[in-house]
């Protein structure tokens, strides 16, 4: 039985908004850095092109670092209650799934064939999962 978090004390209260807070911000995320490649490709002059508006400036994969961010929401949720722990492994191997081997390894890839040099000095400049400054690496 799920009790309100009002009810809750310690850390199954924290974990249950920071949680909350982390599922909250990746769902948002994912969706604005989607619309942003979304308007981005709309535009036939941009064709060839790399996204670096928005969210892509910060990070060469932002879909798939607030997807994670989703996974991490739910373990962190999970830590209230007994067990919980366990949680942590679902955002564990999402992590290690986008990062070494479908998710980036695989768009990468596919974003250098078709991109060229243009995706070279992106990747250079631009963090691939976690979003920072853009700049030199």
């Amino acid at each position: 039985q799920l009790h309100p978090p009002q009810a809750r004390s310690g850390w199954a209260g924290a974990g249950f908004w920071v949680g909350l807070g982390l599922w909250s911000t990746g769902l948002l995320g994912e969706s604005l850095a989607d619309r942003q490649l979304a308007r981005f490709r709309a535009d036939p002059a941009r064709k060839g092109q790399v996204c670096q508006n928005g969210l892509w400036g910060c990070s060469r994969h932002p879909n798939y670092f607030f997807e994670w961010l989703i996974w991490l929401g739910y373990g962190v949720f999970a830590l209230a209650s007994p067990w919980g722990w366990i949680g942590l492994i679902a955002p564990a191997l999402m992590y290690h799934f986008l990062v070494n081997v479908t998710g980036i390894p695989m768009t990468e890839t596919l974003s250098v064939k078709s991109k060229g040099e243009a995706y070279r000095r992106y990747q250079q400049t631009t963090n691939a999962f976690f979003p920072g400054p853009p700049g030199q690496l």
